[in-house]
């Protein structure tokens, strides 16, 4: 036969064309899960409910936005911490094609009216502990209707206005819709949720049911946080960021028990949940952690089988306390808002077999490898890619059905993304053989002295290694000779005094001598920003009005 006059068919495959959505969560959690818990700290103690009590609630809710006029694709905010009634939030307003914005009322106050502003959002849900930071800005937000406030147990006033509902009321005269509702194309916007806007505005990631779903899935396998339905999960991590990292929705597609701290931050309450629940998986950033090692030696949290350590670096002592305190081993994670957000995690793989107690931590501080369903790469300054060699650095750059393609209301970003589409995420990086990322630094942290580069996460890690530090941030300042020097801002642990000589001897045998920093600020706290991090841009002023009182002395 001449293959030139053979007319090629592409072909398709044969199988059911379902739509990956939330409601699809919804209905496997309701019909295999609905025995399982949901347990809320609140102000005063705690709640439990179980998933089917909550299904039920979130199927009122579901008519309740009908009730209010909330329109089809509107914005719903959420001013909430983690409870089930946050959750039932995450299941009604996507499942009726509305979306859920959850904002970070840690935010400055301008930037939460940007915000709510930039979404239009058409109604709030507040927790009335919150009432306090929120109510204030209520005339700023200039397409919100009603503010529905769920009672965690405080005793903050409720304001008497016309735009105030109370959420349980809503609910109690709410009919429960017959069958969970669902949108039918998966690409419809489910979820919203800006990043932090620590330099310029914050930019709004808008994530798809396609991408949540398989977010959640990504969750589920082995080789990331292998979530499944004996586990007692617990996201310390708010839900109010980036959805809790995911957890809420994994555990949801699992069937695991649910358990949630509500307004309750404080380290004796986080470890009271964490022992009395005998929680198996829980998340947190560094800082999280690092307030509970007083409460460490008397407590028992043998049931925590992962532990997960994000929103930055892993420093080799908190690791060491949690390992010799109370023999847990936390695990790094790393991602962004754009990124939903997990995707790198570090584990030892069948390459670390005869790894020593040193090392395997080394690896388990790691950015770790990506996840199922992402891509990573590193590129140089001239958008080449760099080979896996574990040395040489680039710009960390991911793709994938869970990453961001651009933002809400922006036009396409060279800033942020490539010319073929990948997110430049703004962090150097190397990788390995193997494919485990170590950040290097955040493009803008790096400090550049007589022509080498300094990480400022390296020396942090080091300068956390000193028994009298308790946390420590560095950033560079401009240096006639060096061009830049690295400065440490530290917090003492306890009464500790913290001398420069002293930790300058401690640091030559860990970093190179010209990273040695000049100069230490010693401080009761170090600024962070709403999401956790060390906000170093204000810890830049901080430091430019101290250089200023010291050139007027």
């Amino acid at each position: 036969m001449d293959r030139d006059h053979v007319t090629e068919h592409q072909m398709y495959g044969m199988m059911q064309d379902r739509p990956l959505t939330i409601s699809m969560l919804w209905r496997r959690l309701e019909k295999q899960f609905g025995h399982k818990r949901v347990v809320t700290g609140l102000v005063d103690g705690e709640s439990e409910l179980t998933w089917s009590d909550v299904s039920i609630r979130a199927r009122k809710l579901a008519s309740a936005f009908e009730y209010l006029g909330v329109p089809t694709g509107a914005c719903v905010a959420t001013f909430a911490w983690n409870s089930h009634r946050h959750v039932e939030l995450y299941l009604a307003a996507p499942s009726t094609g509305r979306i859920l914005h959850t904002v970070n009322h840690r935010s400055f106050r301008e930037q939460i009216t940007y915000m709510v502003n930039t979404a239009k959002d058409d109604v709030v849900f507040v927790d009335r502990s919150l009432l306090p930071t929120i109510w204030p800005m209520a005339d700023t937000f200039t397409t919100v209707r009603h503010f529905v406030v769920m009672d965690d147990g405080a005793d903050t006033p409720i304001p008497a206005d016309p735009r105030v509902i109370d959420y349980e009321d809503l609910l109690a005269k709410s009919v429960p819709v017959e069958a969970i509702p669902t949108v039918h194309n998966e690409n419809s916007a489910a979820t919203l949720c800006f990043t932090s806007g620590t330099t310029g505005d914050p930019k709004g990631v808008l994530y798809s049911h396609h991408s949540v779903v398989l977010h959640a899935l990504l969750l589920l396998t082995a080789d990331v946080f292998g979530i499944r339905e004996k586990d007692v999960v617990m996201p310390v991590v708010p839900m109010f960021h980036v959805n809790a990292w995911g957890l809420p929705y994994a555990a949801m597609l699992a069937g695991a028990d649910l358990v949630l701290p509500g307004p309750g931050m404080q380290p004796e309450r986080i470890i009271s949940q964490l022992q009395r629940h005998k929680v198996t998986f829980s998340a947190a950033v560094a800082t999280v952690w690092r307030s509970l090692i007083p409460l460490l030696s008397e407590s028992d949290l043998s049931a925590l089988r992962m532990t997960i350590c994000g929103g930055g670096p892993l420093d080799r002592a908190l690791a060491a306390a949690y390992e010799e305190m109370a023999d847990v081993t936390l695990t790094n994670a790393w991602g962004m808002t754009e990124t939903s957000p997990v995707v790198t995690v570090a584990r030892t793989s069948s390459v670390h077999c005869q790894l020593g107690t040193t090392e395997r931590r080394a690896v388990l501080a790691t950015a770790g490898v990506a996840a199922p369903l992402t891509e990573i790469r590193i590129v140089d300054d001239d958008a080449a890619e760099i080979c896996w060699d574990g040395v040489t650095p680039g710009e960390l750059q991911v793709a994938g059905p869970t990453i961001a393609a651009r933002y809400l209301g922006r036009g396409p970003s060279t800033d942020s993304f490539s010319a073929d589409g990948w997110l430049r995420t703004g962090d150097v990086a190397t990788i390995d053989r193997y494919g485990y990322v170590r950040i290097v630094d955040r493009t803008k942290d790096l400090i550049k002295s007589g022509g080498e580069w300094i990480s400022s996460i390296e020396l942090e890690n080091a300068i956390m290694t000193h028994p009298h530090v308790s946390e420590a941030a560095v950033i560079g300042r401009p240096d006639a000779r060096w061009g830049e020097r690295p400065i440490v801002f530290v917090v003492p642990s306890g009464s500790d005094r913290v001398e420069l000589d002293e930790l300058r001897e401690h640091l030559v045998s860990q970093v190179a001598s010209w990273w040695v920093p000049d100069e230490v600020v010693v401080v009761d706290s170090i600024a962070k920003t709403a999401t956790g991090k060390f906000a170093k841009q204000q810890l830049r002023n901080e430091y430019h009005v101290i250089s200023e009182k010291r050139g007027r002395s």
